[in-house]
């Protein structure tokens, strides 16, 4: 799904180009580029439809792409920091992702929609381990998702992110661009973004004194 810059075919730019995916600081063909990784917006495409078709609802392609840029960015500053999620982690945590065992087997059974949930589901584990917790089964996992976003928000800002305008910007960790969509209701890093800034919010409204 993700191409590394120096495997990005010609056939492949092509198609994108057609699509009217161009931005400066992004090659035409780019929705994003983080680090050395790149996701086409032919992925993105594909994806989005994908997963709209397992989900029998839209899954918008804005969603899809903040989506994949987080698996993306999560899986760098895992490895950074030697963080692994094993296999036998993997296949829980998508269904808990979706929540639902028919949809579950409606990702399965398509390769993109599968390989898409795999990698929100990969991402979700990491993020609880850089928080400090051990996985989706930890008794404090709220409290590590949002320990862990922080530290992906904050490593981020050593990794290049490009992101073309038809999607939004890049700024503080995050697309900035509204977007829509579930994954059963809402993906489990959507879930946990939206948390940890209505916390933030709600501690900045507290009375000082």
């Amino acid at each position: 799904m993700r191409r590394n810059l120096a495997h990005v075919t010609g056939a492949a730019l092509a198609s994108a180009l057609l699509l009217g995916g161009c931005a400066a600081g992004t090659h035409p063909g780019a929705a994003a580029v983080v680090g050395d990784t790149e996701i086409t917006v032919g992925d993105v495409d594909e994806t989005s439809r994908s997963v709209t078709t397992a989900l029998g609802q839209p899954f918008s392609t804005n969603l899809t792409l903040s989506e994949l840029v987080n698996s993306a960015l999560v899986q760098k500053v895992a490895a950074e920091k030697s963080i692994t999620v094993d296999e036998a982690e993997i296949a829980p945590a998508m269904k808990a992702v979706v929540g639902d065992q028919t949809a579950y087997d409606r990702f399965t059974k398509d390769p993109v929609a599968n390989e898409f949930l795999r990698d929100v589901a990969k991402a979700a584990i990491g993020t609880i381990k850089l928080g400090g917790g051990t996985g989706i089964t930890d008794p404090n996992v709220q409290q590590a998702q949002q320990a862990g976003l922080a530290t992906v928000r904050d490593a981020s800002k050593g990794i290049d992110v490009k992101i073309a305008p038809r999607f939004g910007q890049w700024s503080d960790g995050a697309i900035d661009g509204k977007v829509s969509g579930s994954l059963s209701e809402e993906s489990a890093q959507a879930k946990a973004k939206r948390e940890a800034q209505e916390q933030q919010q709600q501690q900045q409204q507290q009375p000082q004194g």
